[in-house]
Formats: structure tokens, sequence, C-alpha cells
């Protein structure tokens, strides 16, 4: 399976989540200490369109500082990140995406193959982090998972280091593949609202 084709696959399994989620669910918490639902919701459409941007080679700032995520959870917010979603999927399926060097918000060229990596990872955790807080069950299956969890292991020491990952919480190492890829970046598999 491509690189492409794992992104695609994280892609839909986070947009069922999200047509899952009931606008009670907004305030609930999520794994990811930091954000509650909404929060998580804003996160995404916040960045969705520079990680966009990212596979089209093109630099597209956030709407403001990296410190301040304005909130984009308005109106239809449902149909908004599922077309966030759907568009990073597409953008990311492209030729050449994968290929190259690329920036990510900033001015700072990274390998796009990274980039794409990253987002993969993204989209993995999310998903699981809000089908947590909203006790809902991520379909990810076992290639999906596979290739996210070798990934986010290769960076996980340069994703701590930008505060995208937390300490790791220990699990055995016969835990499910999920667990031990939520537990890499710093979620307790067996965290609940």
């Amino acid at each position: 399976m491509s690189e492409a084709q794992h992104l695609n696959r994280a892609a839909s399994a986070l947009v069922e989540i999200v047509e899952g989620i009931e606008p009670g669910h907004l305030t609930a918490p999520t794994p990811c200490t930091e954000y509650a639902v909404r929060d998580l919701l804003n996160h995404l459409l916040f960045w969705g369109p520079s990680l966009e941007g990212a596979a089209r080679k093109e630099t597209v700032s956030p709407p403001a500082s990296a410190e301040s995520e304005v909130d984009l959870v308005v109106g239809d917010w449902r149909t908004a990140v599922v077309d966030q979603l759907n568009r990073m999927a597409q953008v990311w399926s492209a030729p050449g995406a994968w290929s190259g060097s690329t920036h990510m918000g900033g001015p700072n060229e990274m390998p796009a193959a990274l980039v794409g990596s990253m987002v993969t990872i993204e989209l993995v955790v999310h998903s699981w982090d809000l089908a947590k807080a909203t006790g809902q069950s991520p379909r990810l299956d076992e290639a999906l998972l596979d290739f996210t969890f070798g990934e986010a292991a290769k960076m996980v020491e340069q994703g701590r280091a930008l505060g995208a990952f937390g300490a790791e919480v220990a699990v055995p190492d016969t835990a499910p593949l999920l667990d031990r890829l939520v537990a890499l970046t710093g979620r307790n598999p067996d965290w609940t609202p």
C-alpha cells in the first residue's frame, strides 16, 4: 500500500468519526489533554489549509499565529471538517505530493514524505482522540496502524521536542498496535472521559 493510500484511509476513518459527533459532544474532554472536542475539531480546521498546501508545495500560513488558533468551529462545522479532510486526502494523492521538499505553514523546508507521514499520524491519532471522547470506535486497519506506528517511531524525539508528542506512556509490548501508537505519542490507551 502506498503512503498516499495510508493517508486516504486515515482521512476516511477520521471523517467517519467526525460524522458521528453530536453537538452535545463539543464540550467533552479528549485524551489530547489541552483540547475538548470542539478545540480538536478547530485544530483540524486551523491547520488543514497549511497541510493541504504542503502537498501542493505551497506555503499556506494558518489564519493566525500558532500560539492562538482562531475559533473556526462555527455554522455547519461538521461539513467544514469533512470537506477539509477530503481535500487533504485528495491533494496528498496527487502525483508528486510525497516527493521533493515542501513547507508546512512556514519558511522552513522539509521533505514532503516527512510532512505526509506527519499528516497521516495526525489523522490517525486524532481519530482515536475524538472516538474515545465521543464513545465511538475508529476503523483503523492493521496495515495503516503498522505504517503509522513505524513513522511515529522514526520521528518521536523530534515530535517531543516540538511539543507534538508527550512523554511516552508505558504499555506492554503485547498491547494492541493502536494502544502502542497512542502511548508513543503520550496518550494513555486506557483514557476515559
